[in-house]
Order: C-alpha cells, then structure tokens, then sequence
C-alpha cells in the first residue's frame, strides 16, 4: 500500500475511534513500527492529527494531554521492566541516586531494593512509596528524599518548591523517565510545571541516565526540558529499530539496549 493511501486509513481510523496505537497499525499494514511513526509525523505536520506516546489522537487533544499514572503503567509494561534492569545494573552500594517520575522509573525503584546503602532523591510519590513499603523492622532501607511541590496526575511533585528542594543536592545518577524523545525536540513532557522540575533534577546530577522505551520516540508534548545531547546515557528496548538506534547514538553519551528475558 502506498504511503499516501495508508495515511488516509489511518486517519480515518484516528477521527473515527479518536486514537491509534502505532503496534496496531504495524501490524496491520504488515510494516515496521518506524514507518507508522513516519506516517503519522506526516500527517502530524499537516495538522490533522496529534503524536502522543506510542500513537496519536485527534489533532488539537494531544500535546498537552497527561495521562494518569494507571493508564501509563498499561504501556509497554515488559519493556520498561527490561529497560529498569538494565539501569539497576548500573547502580552500586553507596551511591546517591536520582530518580524522576514515570512508570518506568517506578519500576527501575522496585529493583534498586537489592542495592545497599542507597541515597535515593525524587519528586515521586510513587516511587517513595516503593521504597516506604519495602521497609522491615529491623533492616536498614534507603535513605530516600522526598521533594515538595504541586502533584499531577502522575503523581510527580513539581514547580517551585520541588525545583527549590533540589537547589543544593548533588546525586551520582539521575535516571530520567520522558513523555516523549525526539532528535530535534529533545526531551518533552505535556507539563510545564514538570518541564522545569526535571531541568532542576538534571543540573544536581553528575550523570543523566534517560529510560525511554521505543514508543516514545518521535513524541513530541508541549514542553521541551533538554536536547538528546545533554544526555550521558539513553537506555531502550530491543524493539527500538536500527535507524532510530544510530539517529540516537550518534548524539547521546552512551546507547544501552535492554534485552528480554531469556526463555527457558
């Protein structure tokens, strides 16, 4: 099929059931996820519709559209899981560790449980609460801070007095969870507010260790926070294509990507 004639179904399906996800449509033409995402960046330019982490929805919905941190934890759970260790790889005892809101990082939290000694910073309550409820009497957990500010739907705490918190913190890591990673847009999030928390986490880390798994490439919210430069590490999924890995390793720090479980 040609391009023209799959975006025309594409966006017929976008107005008639209001979203698309791109594994769907991949599997429905019969093409790589990298081609949908080209489509609907097409058709994104040409206004009609808006890209949104691992799809699109109808135009003028999209890019300042936060969704709850229920309905994200149904994304690409098993990669984030893969992304999450390999990122708890690079964590040893002792360290002073960052980590940002999102589903990804909460699930990089549940495998810092085994790491010793940790110093853990975060404007997520969420991710705290990992921390809170692994706790046993008598068994020294992580020292965690917990930064103020105005909650979101995602349970991050943001604005001033979240930013103000992390004036004076030096951490050895920050892992960073985004909206959307895009090679001119960067790092975006369809909160302000959250925009100019997660610069504040970034400039009180030594390293800055992003987890995005392949569906947030190409998304692009409301704000953008950082460029893909200012990344020391980008850690994603097998699923993330050749192309996408090369456009991204050739301007990050270091490129990680997680592979899946062996099966038995």
């Amino acid at each position: 099929m040609l391009a023209k004639r799959r975006q025309s179904v594409i966006l017929a399906e976008v107005r008639q059931a209001g979203s698309v996800r791109v594994g769907e449509l991949s599997t429905r033409f019969g093409v790589s996820d990298m081609t949908i995402r080209r489509d609907l960046s097409d058709l994104a330019r040409q206004g009609l519709v808006e890209k949104v982490h691992g799809g699109a929805l109808i135009a003028g919905s999209a890019s300042s559209v936060e969704p709850g941190f229920e309905a994200k934890t149904e994304w690409e759970p098993e990669a984030k899981d893969e992304i999450a260790q390999a990122a708890a790889a690079l964590v040893r005892p002792g360290t002073a560790v960052a980590l940002s809101a999102g589903t990804t990082t909460h699930a990089l939290a549940r495998h810092l449980l085994r790491v010793q000694r940790l110093t853990v910073v975060t404007n997520s309550v969420r991710v705290a609460d990992v921390f809170e409820e692994a706790r046993r009497p008598g068994r020294a957990g992580p020292t965690v801070v917990l930064t103020g500010g105005v909650r979101t739907p995602s349970d991050a705490l943001v604005g001033p007095i979240a930013a103000l918190a992390l004036h004076d913190l030096h951490v050895d890591l920050l892992f960073m969870g985004c909206h959307g990673i895009d090679p001119e847009a960067g790092l975006t999030t369809p909160n302000l507010a959250e925009s100019e928390t997660n610069r504040a986490l970034m400039e009180c880390a030594a390293q800055v260790v992003v987890l995005a798994d392949h569906s947030k490439w190409g998304v692009v919210s409301l704000s953008s926070y950082a460029p893909l430069a200012a990344v020391d590490t980008l850690i994603t999924d097998e699923a993330m294509t050749r192309d996408v890995r090369e456009a991204a390793a050739a301007t990050v720090g270091r490129l990680i990507v997680a592979a899946a479980p062996q099966q038995d």
